[in-house]
């Protein structure tokens, strides 16, 4: 039980480190959906969805520890709003795919916030 353990805390230390560059991504690619694309801004996304889909399986796998005492991250609210991005996508309307990341932001800023936290609590 406590390698899992280990195994988690080490995902999140990996997931705070890698946050940070997502959520820098993200912000960076919004105004270019918004009307200033160049031409890697299609790879650029999909390298952030890609990122997007690695830290969610990475909070699936460590969700015990997250919200260990205490409800830190709520799976609800994940799951909302990646279906709302999912939908976006699917769309490919890049004013959508915008605002749908917009929206998807803080719960990713949370993420790190959160990640940090945790950090702090297991060491």
């Amino acid at each position: 039980m406590e390698d899992i353990r280990t195994q988690q805390i080490e995902a999140v230390e990996v997931l705070k480190d890698y946050n940070e560059r997502l959520v820098r991504s993200m912000k960076n690619i919004i105004p270019e959906l918004e009307g200033d694309r160049k031409k890697d801004t299609d790879k650029f996304l999909d390298e952030i969805i890609k990122g997007i889909n690695w830290e969610i399986g990475i909070l699936n796998g460590t969700m015990e520890l997250i919200n260990e005492g205490e409800e830190r991250v709520k799976k609800e609210e994940i799951n909302g709003s990646i279906l709302k991005l999912s939908k976006a996508l699917e769309g490919k309307q890049d004013h959508e795919i915008a605002t749908s990341l917009k929206e998807t932001l803080p719960v990713f800023e949370n993420f790190g916030k959160v990640a940090e936290e945790v950090l702090k609590l297991v060491k």
